[in-house]
């Protein structure tokens, strides 16, 4: 599931530019909104456990703060860019617009390859990265969120550095802690969890039983593997998943708890035997009911959209279809569920988290799950009124509602000076 060369922050830029044509974007506003209003490169001295100095690179964009302070990851991965990071954060600008939460986008990277690094090395990477951006985060301005190849832990070590230099304990600085230290009950599984709802959502309106659809998931991480969990409980039929050594096939259904524990024993979902093993690019050409890209971006494009065999798509990943492969889908009439909207419970319950950590009262994690599901599913209606009233895409629809919202926002604060 290795991304391509297409450059994510120009493919941002052609889905905003396509919609302020739409919606008659004002250009003041369209040349503002195709610029991050901040962006920070810094360098990371770590010392290795070897006694080595290395430097690492970090990045942390913020492209807009008009509806609230920014929101967005924090990824370390040996991919990162500039430009992901760039075309992220507006993604994220996007995603809390549409669902109705109060903040703006952000995204923030190392550029590191964690699986080489000890849990040393990547705790001192954390605590002096924080250090380099601390000016630019904090529960009033920034508030970094998980990733992918973060965690809780990670999370935690940047709340307190934060902590450390500012005196006192300030949970809202960061979202997807542990319970332990202001975390939210429900975080863990809230980006999956809306994927769940948006798949019921899409069940009444297409006329479908969820229950007895065959599942295909790409990506095995806390998305998609919680996401595999939380079907199975439902009662739905999971036929494969994958993750970036391969994928497992079985038409009959995967359990998977059992999927869980080969995972942990080999590091992989291909440890689990009592299964067909299958490329990723076989498993995204599976004939089945619904499919989650719930991976990395860029992983269904030009070259293989006319193979994917499913009714639905729900995009759990970011950016996981190229605006080519989004044209061919919609062709194909393909109901795609996009990713602004499909994966935003994870930024809803990271609202909910900001919000009890900033009033030192924490709700249970069925009064999360309700709030959550509720906001999805309001999203999800509106979204899916205005795509049948204007005829267009659930995409082109969540993007109209989403730059309305934002350049709404601009116009009614005005510019200083």
């Amino acid at each position: 599931m290795k991304r391509n060369s297409l450059n994510p922050w120009r493919m941002a830029l052609e889905q905003l530019d396509s919609v302020a044509g739409r919606i008659g974007l004002d250009p003041g506003i369209h040349k503002i909104l195709q610029h991050p209003k901040r962006q920070l490169i810094v360098s990371i001295p770590v010392r290795m456990d070897n006694g080595d100095t290395q430097v690492f690179t970090g990045f942390r964009v913020q492209h807009n703060v008009t509806r609230g302070p920014a929101k967005g990851g924090i990824r370390y991965h040996p991919d990162v860019t500039l430009d992901e990071m760039k075309a992220l954060a507006m993604l994220m600008t996007w995603k809390c617009a549409v669902v109705g939460i109060p903040y703006g986008g952000a995204k923030g990277g190392i550029i590191c390859d964690p699986p080489e690094l000890s849990s040393g090395e990547v705790e001192r990477l954390t605590r002096r990265y924080v250090s380099e951006i601390i000016s630019f985060i904090g529960p009033e301005k920034d508030i970094p969120a998980p990733d992918v190849n973060t965690n809780p832990q990670i999370m935690a070590w940047i709340m307190d550095t934060f902590s450390m230099d500012r005196g006192y304990s300030v949970p809202g600085v960061v979202t997807g802690k542990p319970t332990s230290i202001g975390g939210s009950l429900g975080r863990n599984t809230a980006t999956a969890r809306g994927v769940m709802y948006c798949i019921f959502n899409i069940a009444k309106k297409l006329g479908f039983d969820p229950l007895t659809q065959g599942y295909v998931i790409q990506g095995y991480g806390n998305v998609g593997g919680n996401l595999a969990h939380l079907l199975n409980q439902q009662g739905c039929k999971i036929i494969a998943v994958g993750d970036a050594e391969g994928g497992i096939y079985n038409k009959k259904g995967l359990e998977p708890d059992k999927v869980s524990e080969a995972m942990r024993e080999s590091g992989s979902v291909i440890g689990f035997t009592d299964a067909e093993r299958i490329t990723n690019q076989e498993l995204l050409a599976l004939d089945c009911d619904v499919l989650v890209p719930a991976a990395l971006e860029n992983q269904i494009t030009e070259q293989n959209a006319d193979k994917v065999k499913t009714k639905v798509i729900v995009e759990a990943a970011n950016g996981p279809t190229t605006p080519e492969a989004s044209g061919i889908l919609e062709d194909r009439g393909i109901f795609v569920v996009p990713d602004i909207l499909a994966n935003a419970g994870g930024a809803i319950v990271s609202y909910f988290e900001w919000v009890q950590g900033i009033q030192f009262y924490f709700w249970s994690e069925r009064e999360v799950n309700l709030k959550l599901r509720d906001i999805m599913t309001h999203a999800f209606e509106t979204v899916f009124n205005l795509s049948s009233e204007h005829k267009v895409s659930m995409r082109t629809a969540a993007y109209m509602l989403a730059v309305e919202k934002v350049a709404e926002a601009i116009k009614v604060r005005g510019l200083y000076p």
